[in-house]
């Protein structure tokens, strides 16, 4: 599956060329193209504030979408016709659209009243429905079709400044534009982002509109310039106040009553006392008088201090550890990477990441090298010169060292430099092509729970495992069945060895970077399990020169080891009453149906899950999302992050396609494709993105549009973009075929 999945490439994949591209060849009454070549893809990108979270999170067992190649794929619907235009209103002053059936007759782009390039309406002999007559073709316009860049630019001018999030439903600005969010009871949509704001109060409605109701989280998203990262609060010995029923945590939602004794949750409805060392009286209003002193009362996103019940075995964590495992096989070393690498480790170590306020990291780090044996090395600060283990027996892996495997780089930076320099000369003269890897694995993971801390591993590795040990897989291309019936066979690993040490890794709180040097097949879909369940992430550098390819990689790993990270996680999601979350689609392992457990997780990394109707929802409740991830910062400090989101609720249809997240709704709509391809064809996948769009467009024009041409293409304000971004999914590498 490969390409590298990195975090931050521009929402729109790439650069528009010779302006807005055109979405379509001809246009007649059946079947028609639903649109050009673009060059790039849809919004996908990194962080929340630069585009939305990764397809996966970003990492890399899942492929790229973007960049490919393929045929236009064919749609119907009534939202094409014969017309050479489409019809569209302006959006109102605060940047959300008006309801179509009030627009005025003004020109702009996208809209054209009768008689200014349109064709004239159906005359009295003259049969309304397209199907009816054959009408001529007539090609698109396309100075008349949406440009995404203007509609990026247009937002960027309405909608950059600051971002208030005191009320639900609001909808924020697009993942391209620069704001500052003002957080004041939302969460900023750097962190977490809906599909809709507007949610049907009905499953009809949703099953009618097909708009998917889902959400994208980036729980350790990084803050724009001028914003505050959210506040730690402690509570000493009493931990975080949660809701004797659901657990969710103290937020803004909750109501306080009697005085300020009880807390009425709106996740469950319950009312729990509250504890006599949070108690506080109420003002006037029924507002707690201490809440603009507490984070957790007036703020969308903070963080508690865990207590003890919140680590494992009850005991507080150690700093966690980065261990390199670079494969010195002969292909790494002829490739000139095992030198480059080694070369600039000394200035990589030195930007390790710290906590907020910390003066340095206390992260330790440690080295193995392997080929068809395992190499652990002692660089214990008070030694003169590394010392080197070797493991032979790769049938069952052990952790041959007690202490000095992992150390401060600081206080070991004499030894660290010495084998850096020894390394490329030992293994210079190698002709050792058969390599391992789940022996090496196996082993830094071993290192690390002998050192009782969470962390992660950075694997530099070559090529396909072939030697005599677990985890040996055979070479299985086939690039026959790409696009075919058969093409998952070869997304979906070949041997489980993967997916238990991937299991593993989860339960010690360790997470799995691949950066994969492969001049032949690789077998991502199996090798890359252990990065996808432990939420890490895959990088290729196909037939890697250091001279050429030398600057990305390092680039790379200075970006990896640099960036603000979690370990030992665990997230869940809690909602209120009426809706529930039902699919997760991300990088992590889940053992239960509720809590997605990672290894790590960063700033780069984001998920998505989607949201279904448990019951009726009535315009008074409205709908709440809390997100809850706990886990070890890279001091060693148990925290938790809670994350909180309110969106209304509607019964009109024209109220939800007011609200949409177009951004977020085609991040979702990727991530799904990308795992229902492990399931099924591409021939499906790819059928199942036009009909969710066609239905959506139809349910738009059939219900909320004024009376109009049906040769008129109609697309509502916030979607008009939509066919052109499901075309760019459906054209890239990943669900082309």
């Amino acid at each position: 599956m490969g390409g590298q999945m990195q975090g931050g490439p521009p929402p729109m994949g790439g650069q528009m060329q010779g302006g807005p591209p055109p979405m379509g060849g001809q246009i007649q009454g059946g079947p028609s193209p639903m649109g050009g070549r673009m060059h790039g893809g849809p919004p996908m990108g990194g962080q929340m504030h630069g585009g939305p979270p990764p397809i996966g999170g970003q990492m890399g067992s899942g492929p790229p979408l973007m960049g490919g190649h393929g045929g236009p794929p064919q749609m119907s619907g009534p939202m094409l016709g014969s017309s050479p235009g489409y019809q569209q209103g302006p959006p109102s002053n605060n940047g959300y659209p008006q309801h179509p059936d009030v627009y005025p007759n003004n020109t702009g782009m996208g809209y054209q009243p009768a008689g200014q390039g349109y064709p004239p309406g159906p005359g009295p002999q003259q049969p309304i429905h397209p199907g009816l007559q054959s009408q001529p073709a007539r090609r698109l316009d396309p100075d008349e079709m949406p440009s995404p860049i203007q509609v990026m630019k247009d937002d960027q001018r309405n909608r950059s400044g600051v971002f208030v999030t005191n009320q639900k439903g609001l909808v924020p600005p697009l993942v391209t534009t620069n704001f500052i969010t003002q957080d004041q009871g939302n969460s900023s949509p750097r962190f977490i982002r809906s599909t809709m704001y507007n949610v049907p109060a009905t499953i009809d409605m949703m099953k009618q509109t097909a708009v998917p109701f889902g959400l994208v989280v980036s729980p350790l998203a990084r803050p724009a310039e001028k914003e505050f990262p959210p506040p730690i609060v402690q509570m000493g010995e009493l931990g975080p106040v949660r809701c004797n029923r659901c657990k969710a945590y103290m937020c803004p939602f909750m109501q306080f009553m009697d005085g300020g004794r009880r807390f009425h949750c709106l996740f469950c409805k319950a009312a729990t006392e509250v504890p006599a060392e949070y108690f506080q009286h109420l003002d006037h209003t029924g507002q707690r008088v201490d809440r603009y002193e507490r984070p957790e009362l007036v703020l969308g996103t903070y963080e508690f201090i865990a207590t003890k019940d919140y680590c494992r075995n009850n005991t507080f964590p150690q700093p966690p550890a980065v261990v390199f495992l670079l494969d010195v096989s002969y292909n790494n070393v002829k490739s000139g990477m095992v030198h480059l690498l080694c070369s600039h480790i000394k200035d990589i170590i030195k930007l390790l990441p710290r906590d907020e306020g910390a003066d340095k990291s206390t992260m330790k780090v440690g080295f193995i090298t392997y080929n068809n044996t395992v190499h652990f090395y002692n660089i214990k600060g008070v030694l003169a010169q590394p010392q080197m283990m070797v493991v032979g027996d790769v049938q069952d892996m052990f952790m041959p060292l007690l202490e000095g495997f992992l150390c401060d780089p600081v206080e070991s930076e004499a030894v660290i430099d010495s084998l850096m320099e020894q390394i490329p000369a030992m293994f210079a003269d190698t002709r050792e092509t058969e390599t391992i890897l789940a022996p090496a694995i196996q082993a830094g993971l071993e290192a690390l729970k002998a050192s009782n801390c969470a962390g992660k591993l950075l694997v530099f590795h070559s090529s396909l495992p072939i030697a005599e040990a677990p985890g040996k897989l055979k070479n299985r291309d086939d690039r026959k069945l790409l696009g075919t019936e058969k093409e998952k066979t070869v997304l979906v690993p070949q041997v489980n060895t993967y997916n238990n040490l991937g299991q593993e890794c989860v339960g010690a709180g360790v997470g799995v970077d691949l950066f994969m040097f492969n001049n032949s097949y690789i077998d991502l879909a199996t090798i890359g399990q252990v990065a996808r369940l432990t939420g890490g992430e895959v990088y290729k550098y196909t037939y890697f020169q250091a001279d050429l390819d030398g600057d990305r990689l390092i680039s790379d790993i200075k970006r990896n080891v640099s960036r603000p990270i979690a370990f030992d996680a665990i997230m869940r999601v809690r909602t209120s009453t009426g809706v529930r979350a039902t699919d997760f689609y991300g990088h992590f392992f889940m053992s239960n149906t509720t809590d997605m457990e990672l290894g790590t997780i960063d700033c780069d990394k984001g998920v998505a899950l989607e949201i279904k109707h448990d019951d009726k929802l009535t315009e008074e409740d409205g709908v709440y999302v809390q997100v809850a991830l706990l886990y070890t910062s890279c001091g060693g400090q148990r925290r938790l992050r809670v994350i909180n989101l309110g969106l209304k609720t509607c019964s009109q249809m024209a109220d939800l396609y007011r609200s949409c997240d177009l951004d977020t709704v085609v991040n979702f709509f990727s991530k799904q494709a990308v795992f229902r391809l492990l399931e099924t064809s591409p021939k499906p996948v790819k059928e199942n993105l036009v009909n969710r769009c066609a239905q959506m467009l139809a349910c738009y024009r059939k219900n909320c549009a004024s009376p109009s041409s049906a040769g008129q293409l109609i697309l509502p304000e916030c979607m008009k973009l939509l066919p052109l971004y499901i075309n760019c999914v459906l054209k890239s590498d990943a669900v082309s075929g």
